[in-house]
């Protein structure tokens, strides 16, 4: 069964009441557990508000086990509509993450399936992915941490460094279960209350010499967060799907939904409170809303840009006498080979007759339960160059397989990083490189707007077995 932990985050963090989010670890290979969809009443920075969680939390528990251990989880489905999980950022068979799976009202659901002992360890995160329900139930709140272990935490200078984690999500103070404006579906539905692990402005302990490693998660529906941490440095040390290469500084951090991000922070800074900022970001629909005015405020899922404090980074006394450094190594990321095949993807809005009323489009369809819209073999290398001839931002979300992203608007990816989920602003290009590796079936690509996936913006992929087999 399960280890169930009620410390705050991890057990390598200092005590921080604030930052409570209850943990569930693997025992003896095995992590077993039960979730409860559901909806109910749940304070948000002091406001009684209407959401959608798992086991009445929000966020939902972290779930942590090993490379190689065995998952055993029983979804219940006590919502009014169909749902069911997707397990963002593990690297599994299409038939166990199956986005296709229908959990109806009342009807549970027993997933179980086994992390490849080479699994490398991420940052992930588990969230419904029942095709029409997905915006709806992720904005409601379901949404929860799912780390996996493995060699990037022997890294000795990880071993002694604390940890904190931080789920990034936005909700209508107003209702966020209500229907939004047709405005707010077309552009991908926001909120207005700013939250990380459904706080406001929580504070993370850093240790006076200390290490802090930052796991960062988007779990928001449509809201890209552009972070900053002013006047401290901090370093990227891995993205989507696991660690870089050595340790990379930043000075600001974007995140579209979907996206996840790992940082080293040392404590080596005049000790204080330093805030992390969540700065105004334009997804190409900003002059609109500004333009609204004040009616703006009578749109439900439509909300102006604006900055946010979302966590205090709060240095606190150690004996550590000297720094404890930033590594100088992680785990090496080897370039995938030259591509055997090049696909172009279009996206796009617009309507595809075949598909019903749908307001958004890949290669000119939209998506069509059981229309297969790509086949790929299995161990084949393909190169997927991603237009995106709309005005607003459409992050594109690969799943079952990582990838790399090789260019962008033509010129070279500046660092080479494994990922799953790849930004993309109005009117830009990216070229991603993906190998199909280990697992056959029907999986799909698709839009991490997920109003924008709901209406249309996702393809199904069907993963052959390699020639000859």
């Amino acid at each position: 069964m399960a280890a169930v932990s009620s410390a705050p985050l991890f057990s390598r963090c200092a005590p921080n009441q604030k930052n409570h989010i209850r943990r569930l670890v693997s025992s003896n290979g095995l992590l077993e557990l039960s979730l409860k969809a559901q909806s109910g009443k749940h304070a948000i920075a002091g406001q009684a508000i209407q959401l959608l969680t798992y086991n009445g939390q929000v966020p939902a528990p972290i779930l942590e086990a090993n490379a190689g251990d065995t998952i055993r989880l029983t979804l219940t489905n006590q919502l009014d509509t169909p749902t069911n999980l997707h397990y963002h950022g593990l690297h599994i068979s299409p038939q166990i993450d199956d986005v296709f799976r229908k959990v109806a009202p009342g009807e549970s659901y027993t997933y179980e399936f086994q992390i490849p002992p080479n699994h490398p360890a991420i940052t992930g995160w588990y969230h419904p992915h029942y095709h029409l329900n997905v915006a709806p139930q992720v904005f409601g709140g379901l949404a929860g941490p799912l780390i996996i272990r493995g060699d990037l935490d022997e890294v000795p200078e990880l071993r002694e460094a604390e940890e904190s984690l931080l789920v990034l999500q936005d909700f209508d103070p107003q209702g966020t279960l209500r229907e939004p404006h047709a405005l707010g579906k077309k552009w991908g539905r926001e909120g207005s209350l700013l939250t990380a692990n459904g706080q406001q402005n929580p504070v993370i302990n850093l240790p006076q010499n200390g290490l802090l490693r930052l796991r960062l998660i988007n779990a928001s529906a449509s809201r890209i967060y552009q972070l900053q941490l002013p006047e401290h440095p901090w370093f990227l040390m891995a993205t989507d799907r696991g660690a870089i290469a050595e340790p990379t500084e930043l000075e600001t951090l974007s995140l579209s939904p979907g996206e996840r991000a790992e940082l080293l922070i040392p404590g080596q800074q005049d000790p204080k409170d330093y805030e992390i900022l969540s700065l105004p970001y334009d997804r190409g629909i900003t002059d609109i809303v500004k333009s609204l005015g004040d009616e703006v405020e009578q749109i439900p899922g439509v909300v102006p840009p604006t900055q946010a404090v979302m966590a205090t980074l709060r240095y606190e006394p150690s004996d550590r006498v000297s720094p404890l450094p930033v590594p100088q190594k992680l785990i090496p990321v080897t370039p995938l080979p030259a591509p055997q095949i090049t696909r172009e993807f279009v996206l796009n809005h617009g309507i595809d007759s075949t598909a019903g009323s749908t307001g958004f489009i890949i290669n000119g369809q939209s998506f069509v339960m059981d229309r297969v819209n790509t086949q790929v073999r299995l161990n084949q290398v393909e190169d997927w160059y991603i237009i995106n001839k709309a005005s607003m931002d459409h992050p594109f979300h690969l799943h079952t397989n990582r990838f790399q992203v090789i260019e962008r608007n033509g010129q070279p990816e500046r660092l080479l990083t494994w990922k799953d989920t790849v930004a993309l602003k109005g009117y830009e290009t990216v070229t991603i490189r993906v190998r199909f590796e280990d697992f056959i079936g029907r999986t799909v690509y698709h839009c991490h707007i997920l109003d924008h996936e709901d209406q249309g913006m996702m393809g199904i992929l069907d993963i052959q077995p390699a020639y000859g087999d």
